[in-house]
């Protein structure tokens, strides 16, 4: 029987991490909940030695713009691909949990397709000096540091507006998605490109200011207002992007958008109102923002209504069975990343700039779940990819102490890998597979049945929950 700090420990690292680890959930016992949170919005003091020696094999995933282009041919795939892998590796062995996942979160806020047209050289940069920069610090902060990086700037087409004619693209994208959401007027929009213009890329590709390029004259935008008399108007832009991020209509939307991704899809006004206000009276800071929402009522009793997408259901599994990362090269993060494009989970591969839905309605098809149950057999088996590391005896290693009955097996296991034991009915089906009754007896008849009983315990709906 689980204890009640067990079961908030679990609910904690399902939702602020990418699935319990016995490490994790030792961990979390250890500090307590509030502690555990306290730690974690803290990364740089936590050591990440296993993810570190993962990430050398991905020296692209953070690389400069100008390292990009000296070391790839133009409009390449590779720094792409070494990014999205970056991102599988972080979420499944980084010891930094919660702030992968606050990553996670504002990646697909301020969202930058990847792969996509003209910012093959500058995306990586964008991840490392815009999102994960400031992840855990100011949203005004990251908002204009968005706002001024060549990925952005190219990914909605801001640095081809110009005086003579701005484009309103970013204008409506940066009102629309990244902050106020649907509260503005065309108007609006208007304005707020023309007050853009002149934010811009150089040709050497990195941002510059284009005085020349500035459109000017007074302008009123959501309660902003600026005489804009100056064609170097960065400071206007950088005042309106301020004024932005603290307007009201922001910290409700961002609120609401933290809530259904961490506590449900339908999450209770009162939690949102709550942290809508944390935010404002932090002046846009993002830590305790998280602080309230991890230690809130509301957080507590949500255990089970929020569904893992397919990148989460992939991390969680590997988290859950303990696999390690290869020895060396990077062909099973390959093999991992490929699964998730299969998935349409890929990271980054949202076609469109709102990122990636974070609701059930698009991740719970039968099909969805065909593609998770092939996943969780070729992890359990080690079919594929069979280059990570693992464990030399798998299901020892998940039930150290062997039960005399497979219902009792399935039990052990569902316990260590989800948590909760499952229902009779389930029980019942896992084991007809293996041709075992509830009451059958283990003694060493389980064998080659073991990878087949261990991947169907993480096929149950109870592991599809985050």
């Amino acid at each position: 029987m689980t204890s009640l700090l067990d079961e908030q420990a679990a609910h904690l690292l399902r939702r602020a991490a990418f699935g319990p680890t016995p490490e994790s959930l030792a961990e979390v016992r250890r500090l307590g909940t509030t502690g555990w949170i306290d730690r974690q919005l803290q990364p740089s003091r936590i050591p990440d030695g296993r993810c570190d020696q993962v990430l050398a094999r991905l020296p692209l995933a953070g690389a400069t713009p100008g390292t990009v282009r000296s070391r790839l041919p133009r409009h390449s795939y590779e720094a792409f691909g070494q990014l999205g892998r970056a991102a599988v590796a972080r979420a499944i062995w980084s010891t930094r949990q919660l702030y992968e996942s606050a990553v996670a979160f504002w990646s697909n806020h301020l969202h930058v397709t990847a792969p996509s047209s003209g910012v093959w050289d500058t995306r990586c940069d964008y991840d490392a000096q815009v999102v994960r920069r400031h992840a855990l610090g100011r949203f005004a902060d990251m908002l204009k540091a968005s706002a001024r990086h060549p990925a952005m700037l190219t990914y909605l087409d801001q640095r081809d507006s110009v005086r003579s004619s701005p484009n309103e693209n970013y204008a409506r994208e940066l009102l629309e998605l990244h902050t106020v959401g649907l509260t503005y007027k065309e108007s609006d929009v208007v304005a707020a490109a023309r007050l853009l213009t002149g934010l811009s890329v150089s040709s050497r590709g990195t941002y510059a200011y284009l005085s020349s390029q500035h459109a000017t004259g007074p302008v009123q935008i959501l309660g902003f207002r600026h005489p804009n008399g100056s064609a170097n108007g960065e400071s206007a832009a950088l005042a309106f992007l301020d004024h932005l991020a603290r307007h009201p209509a922001t910290a409700d939307r961002l609120a609401r958008k933290l809530c259904v991704r961490y506590v449900a899809d339908d999450p209770p006004a009162a939690l949102v109102a709550r942290l809508a206000k944390v935010y404002r009276d932090h002046d846009t800071a993002i830590a305790p923002v998280l602080r309230a929402l991890f230690t809130s009522a509301e957080f507590a009793a949500s255990t089970g209504r929020k569904l893992r997408t397919p990148f989460e259901d992939l991390t969680a599994a590997v988290r859950a069975l303990g696999l390690g990362p290869e020895r060396s090269g990077v062909r099973a993060l390959d093999a991992l990343y490929n699964a998730l494009v299969s998935a349409g989970n890929a990271p980054f591969r949202w076609n469109a700039p709102n990122g990636f839905p974070d609701t059930a309605s698009l991740w719970a098809s039968p099909a969805a779940f065909l593609l998770r149950c092939n996943l969780h057999l070729n992890l359990a088996t080690g079919w594929y990819p069979n280059q990570l590391t693992r464990p030399a005896d798998l299901l020892r290693s998940l039930v150290p102490a062997m039960p005399r009955t497979h219902g009792a097996l399935v039990d052990a296991l569902a316990l260590r890998l989800i948590g909760t034991r499952l229902p009779a009915a389930h029980t019942t089906a896992v084991l007809s597979v293996a041709g075992r009754r509830v009451s059958s007896p283990v003694g060493g008849a389980v064998g080659a049945d073991a990878p087949y009983l261990i991947a169907l315990v993480l096929d149950a709906p109870a592991f599809q929950l985050r």
